[in-house]
């Protein structure tokens, strides 16, 4: 397959962050965790307006390796930047006084004791192969993998903090000590899926359903292209199509537009002021119902047949939502022409990553036919990889 890869096993992590460990610290750590990427099947940008999203957990894992320590600090390598950073108790204590990378450790500790949990100092090895900027939420799988080490850590049980409930906490810690204004469907995927499923989350009651997603039965798979064309979510476009939501909920008199049937959508569309809101929450209401009638489909076995909605919602952002870039739509064309059952852009937008439902036989041609289409528009080459659904975090040993 044209610039392929799987990944890696998920033992070659747990390796590098195990001898991390060891080389910075002396000794072995006392347990090493991990916790998945994510591609969200269907529902960009429904979480933070209380709807619907289907993810998967993907093979790729950020793993971090951890003991405890004596002082009142934690100390953390990075291999992906090659840092150590010491993070003291000052530092979480304000949220924002710990930027990069290592803000999203301080984040979890800070939600950690904000919740009211007493978090063990302690000293921390990171290594990853979640690609970075690709989509793929890398950020929540660290937030995820540090969050479960340092509960395991704390002795702070499933009794005291459910597994339900930390998704809350790493989109807090991202909320509100990092400052970037994620939905909980990222923390929720890296957190709560299972294998061979997709992720069926209602974002207002925080209820989930495992949906059977059984591709290799089907003779399927999901080809995800890495556009190579990085997106930043803390950048003001992603703040700004939350806002216009917010402030079209407001019109609209709903708590938020998951509120809006998709049979009022009309009538609500012409109570918006102005055609920018329309187009915003025209996307909102028909990717929410998207999300159901994939969700219905799936229930059947009746894989396939999703792939016109998946290709439906590429068209509703990159019209509606506006968050697609040149890279995106090319690779979307592309897999299309070259025989994918339906493909989307997945994430946050303006970059990122593509999905496409292809027949498994077929996936190198179709990688190959978008890398073509790439040459052909003088992108930089993308990234192809197959990848099925796995399991969320947990401890590796």
């Amino acid at each position: 397959m044209t610039g392929a890869t799987n990944g890696g096993p998920v033992g070659q992590v747990v390796r590098r962050a195990g001898d991390g460990f060891e080389q910075r610290y002396g000794g072995p750590p006392a347990g090493v965790w991990a916790a998945p990427g994510r591609v969200n099947l269907i529902g960009e940008h429904t979480d933070y307006n209380d709807g619907f999203v289907l993810p998967f957990a993907l093979p790729h894992r950020t793993v971090v390796a951890a003991s405890t320590a004596a002082d009142d600090s934690w100390t953390v390598w990075s291999e992906q930047s090659g840092e150590q950073i010491v993070i003291s108790a000052a530092d979480v204590a304000r949220p924002g006084a710990v930027d990069g990378w290592g803000g999203y450790v301080a984040g979890v500790i800070w939600a950690l004791r904000e919740a009211g949990f007493a978090v063990p100092a302690a000293r921390l090895a990171i290594a990853s192969d979640v690609p970075l900027g690709a989509g793929l939420s890398s950020s929540a799988a660290l937030e995820a993998a540090v969050l479960t080490a340092l509960v395991d850590l704390g002795g702070i049980g499933t009794d005291r903090l459910p597994v339900d409930q930390r998704p809350v906490l790493a989109q807090r810690a991202e909320n509100g000590y990092v400052g970037v204004p994620s939905g909980i469907m990222d923390q929720s995927a890296s957190i709560r899926c299972r294998a061979g499923h997709a992720l069926f989350l209602d974002c207002r009651s925080l209820q989930v359903e495992q949906i059977p997603f059984d591709l290799a039965t089907a003779g399927l798979a999901i080809l995800v292209v890495d556009s190579q064309a990085p997106h930043r979510h803390v950048s003001g476009e992603y703040a700004a199509r939350r806002a216009t939501c917010e402030q079209a909920a407001a019109v609209l008199g709903v708590p938020a537009l998951r509120d809006v049937p998709v049979d009022a959508l009309p009538a609500a569309l012409n109570r918006l002021p102005d055609d920018t809101m329309r187009r915003r929450v025209r996307h909102i209401v028909t990717e929410n119902q998207r999300v159901l009638d994939t969700v219905a489909l799936l229930h059947t076995g009746r894989v396939r047949e999703i792939g016109p909605l998946l290709t439906a919602s590429h068209a509703s952002m990159r019209d509606d939502f506006e968050i697609t870039v040149p890279e995106v739509d090319v690779a979307v064309g592309a897999a299309l022409g070259a025989g994918a059952y339906g493909a989307r852009m997945t994430g946050g937008g303006f970059g990122g990553c593509v999905l496409a439902l292809v027949d498994a036989d077929a996936a190198g041609q179709v990688a190959a036919a978008v890398d073509k289409a790439y040459a052909d528009n003088g992108f930089t080459a993308p990234v192809c990889f197959t990848a099925l659904p796995c399991a969320g975090a947990e401890r590796i040993h």
